[in-house]
């Protein structure tokens, strides 16, 4: 399946460093589903992946000198992080995608994950975003296998 998103500002790049603003040229297995509950009406539950439900002290670590760097962190957490619970759309529900998890390369790029694109399909940090629509089309096909590949 093909589908319209935004990637990075950055572009696409086969050598993700963090804070370039580039989505990786890459297949990317999906791991998990993070979402709100009180801000979506999308069907997470139809996705076969683990899933939570997104709370205010949640944070995904993207300091590369941090030992929690790339993963789910509590807050208030002093590194830098993303705050899951976010006051725009974009992390509605969140669709964690393995790369740079397994092994975990300091500086390698962090929470790099599929979510709600923004008005007007702005890029992205990195990260894979489409419309709400073709999340809601998506997530019925999820379950662990499933991949998304980057391609130029």
């Amino acid at each position: 399946m093909t589908f319209s998103c935004a990637l990075g500002r950055g572009g696409i790049t086969a050598f993700k460093r963090e804070g370039d603003g580039a989505t990786p040229l890459a297949r990317m297995r999906v791991v998990e589903i993070f979402w709100r509950g009180d801000r979506t009406s999308l069907p997470v539950w139809q996705a076969a992946l683990p899933s939570r439900l997104i709370r205010s002290d949640m944070g995904w670590c993207d300091a590369p000198a941090d030992a929690n760097y790339n993963r789910l962190v509590r807050l208030p957490f002093k590194p830098s992080h993303e705050t899951m619970q976010r006051d725009d759309r974009l992390y509605n529900v969140v669709v964690v995608l393995d790369w740079n998890l397994r092994p975990r390369m300091r500086g390698r790029g962090s929470a790099i994950f599929l979510h709600i694109a923004r008005e007007g399909m702005k890029p992205t940090e990195g990260c894979i975003a489409v419309e709400p629509w073709v999340m809601r089309r998506l997530l019925p096909l999820l379950h662990p296998g499933r991949s998304f590949e980057v391609v130029r």
